[in-house]
């Protein structure tokens, strides 16, 4: 049972109403992680408008596809089920079976980290970061760190609030 009401965006107030035209118009759709955030706009666009900006920057160093290979790895490591659920989803919409990818090499190194950082946070290899260095330069290893930072802070929110995912609601 979620802990926070899901905000009723029809009768919300004109702050929340025109922080869901702005989602909407930058093509994001409002889920049910995004109507609990939305009971302070605030912390909506620090944890939504924020992950989509790091995402964006994240796009312009890896392939789409890794970036999200990266952000569903960190949900099933992280054991999320809001979020791995909309990865399927996602992922399903695209035509891709999510359990027989083939992935490519920059694919299989961000997801392997994204299971590191979830694992083992202070005892990530050496040799880890030497490859994704060698792979992303420094900045890209920033960017990359940061986006799993705000997934993982995503996975926590919908965890901690028993957030429900809108694809399982009957």
């Amino acid at each position: 049972m979620p802990v926070i009401s899901l905000v009723d965006i029809d009768n919300a107030s004109e702050e929340v109403k025109a922080a869901v035209r702005q989602h909407l118009a930058d093509g994001h759709t409002i889920t049910n992680e995004k109507r609990t955030l939305l009971h302070n706009v605030p912390a909506f666009w620090a944890l939504e408008g924020k992950s989509y900006e790091m995402s964006a920057e994240l796009k312009k160093i890896i392939t789409a596809r890794a970036a999200a290979l990266f952000e569903y790895a960190i949900s099933v490591e992280n054991d999320c089920l809001v979020c791995t659920t909309y990865y399927k989803k996602y992922y399903e919409s695209l035509g891709i079976d999510i359990d027989n990818v083939q992935y490519t090499p920059e694919e299989e190194l961000v997801i392997e980290y994204a299971r590191a950082i979830v694992k083992d946070r202070k005892n990530i290899p050496e040799e880890l970061f030497d490859r994704l260095k060698k792979h992303l330069g420094e900045e890209g290893l920033i960017v990359l760190t940061t986006m799993g930072m705000f997934m993982i802070a995503n996975n926590y929110f919908n965890d901690i609030l028993h957030v429900q995912s809108e694809f399982l609601q009957k």
